[in-house]
């Protein structure tokens, strides 16, 4: 699959310089020279293509209240169903299948631990499955941006 220039310079500037603004878009196609609905309408299709498989800003967790990563022990026929349970629940940002007795993990954010609590109490009793709560220890920063030398790809 081959990217053009704008492509390219898409994936390389924005994968760590998102902008923080109103319109993040507009300020990405000002910066290249092209209009925001292009810059949308690129995004769009690198996605499609699964180019690129997310768009938006990454936070600092601790900094926008509490989150958890928990796990549950979902019976192999009801994974869909207990999945589905678990993506309706307030604060759940992501669910994943992993091959373990705990075979569905989740991270849910609330404003304060509180909260939280609350919430995983609610869906531990709804879901009648144990629960694992992970709280986080200590964070590490993964830098998931790649410089990619576009030439050596040709």
């Amino acid at each position: 699959m081959r990217l053009d220039h704008t492509d390219q310079q898409l994936i390389n500037h924005f994968q760590r310089h998102l902008p923080v603004s109103e319109r993040p878009y507009l300020d990405m196609a000002r910066q290249l020279g092209i209009s925001e609905q292009e810059v949308i309408e690129r995004l769009q299709s690198l996605q499609s293509r699964d180019v690129v498989g997310r768009v938006g800003p990454v936070f600092e967790h601790s900094q926008a209240g509490a989150s958890l990563l928990a796990a549950v022990a979902a019976p192999e026929d009801q994974m869909d169903l207990v999945a589905a349970r678990i993506n309706r629940a307030p604060g759940v940002n992501h669910n994943y299948a992993r091959e373990h007795t705990y075979n569905l993990w989740f991270v849910m954010t609330a404003p304060d631990n509180e909260l939280l609590e609350e919430h995983l109490d609610e869906l531990e009793q709804e879901l009648k499955l144990p629960m694992l709560r992970l709280p986080m220890v200590e964070g590490y920063h993964i830098d998931l941006g790649f410089d990619i030398d576009w030439e050596a790809l040709l």
